[in-house]
């Protein structure tokens, strides 16, 4: 059992929190781990490489259940991949289209900004704004 470590090793070579590990396993992302005489978690390598592709998977935005549909592909190595291309199509269409509402949400914004004219805030056409969601339509 060398190769063995606990949930805080788990954590720190992961760079995820104790609580979300446990989370993992509570909803079945995670398998669960082995126990100790004084009922500590035990993880191995596999554990790690699971951990590992969640966070990865994670991190690039993919939902809970995209990671499920995905860890569920990564155990049947023999199947065709196209639905593992359909989720992360999926994904990237996603992504796009907040791109999309993230620029025009920029925009918006600038025109705010450069239509400040600096004075008091009584006057401000940020406050005018925000506070009637009309103007912003306005150009």
């Amino acid at each position: 059992m060398a190769d063995d470590f606990m949930i805080g090793e788990l954590a720190r070579r992961t760079g995820c929190k104790v609580q979300t590990i446990r989370y993992y396993e509570e909803i079945g992302v995670m398998p669960p781990a082995v126990r100790a005489a004084n009922n500590r978690r035990i993880y191995d390598d596999a554990h790690l490489e699971r951990l590992t592709f969640i966070r990865h998977s994670r991190d690039l935005g993919f939902s809970l259940d995209d990671v499920r549909s995905l860890l569920g592909f990564t155990d049947q190595p023999n199947r065709p991949c196209d639905e593992v291309d359909a989720i992360a199509r999926n994904h990237l269409d996603e992504i796009e289209r907040k791109i999309v509402s993230l620029q025009l949400l920029e925009s918006e914004l600038k025109r705010m900004i450069e239509q400040c004219a600096g004075g008091t805030v009584s006057d401000c056409r940020i406050i005018k704004v925000l506070a009637d969601h009309n103007l912003c339509t306005e150009h």
